[in-house]
């Protein structure tokens, strides 16, 4: 059974809005693959377009998390589906925080050598803070915002995404967090 050209348009214009195609454009042909070959049975037996596009839209979802799966690149969690590169903890006191080492490389040091030591003790006596801040609400997660955004540079909505939380909340977090780290040092 052959699928029509404009139907094969519209699968392909459904894969490429789809947001799980953006960052995997290399598989393509495999989500269009895989999308035709779950659709064939249901195009002729649907009448209207809007329908029609409506079950593409699930197929076309279902292939490309098959894809995904299959390649690698995605795998299933308690919470949904998410990347492979993303680390899972269910219980944030798993993660040792320990050997956690700052890094001055981005800090403009001034050439006053004793201005370079009360800087360091600084910074480090503010890194100690926010992992006495974390162990004491770890629910907030503030050492995992704080270094996503400072150490890693990820925007908010970047963090609020991989954490599963809004922009709002990230934000809200790390206000706290300054704040509690501001109280400490007064």
């Amino acid at each position: 059974m052959n699928i029509a050209q404009d139907k094969i348009d519209l699968i392909s214009k459904i894969i490429k809005n789809d947001r799980k195609y953006s960052n995997n454009e290399d598989l393509f042909e495999d989500f269009f693959n895989e999308a035709c070959k779950r659709s064939v049975g249901i195009i002729d037996a649907i009448d209207t377009e809007a329908t029609l596009e409506a079950y593409l839209k699930r197929i076309v979802t279902t292939s490309i998390l098959n894809v995904l799966k299959d390649s690698g690149r995605l795998r299933r969690t308690r919470s949904g589906y998410m990347s492979t590169n993303e680390v899972v903890t269910d219980n944030p006191r798993q993660i040792d925080y320990s050997n956690l080492v700052v890094d001055y490389s981005s800090v403009k040091l001034p050439e006053n050598p004793e201005d370079v030591v009360i800087q360091k003790d600084l910074l480090t006596f503010v890194a100690q803070t926010i992992r006495k801040i974390d162990a004491q609400e770890p629910d907030e997660k503030y050492l995992s915002i704080y270094l996503m955004r400072y150490d890693k540079g990820m925007t908010q909505n970047e963090i609020a995404h991989q954490m599963g939380i809004s922009q709002s909340e990230v934000s809200k977090r790390l206000f706290k967090l300054m704040e509690k780290v501001r109280a400490v040092i007064e």
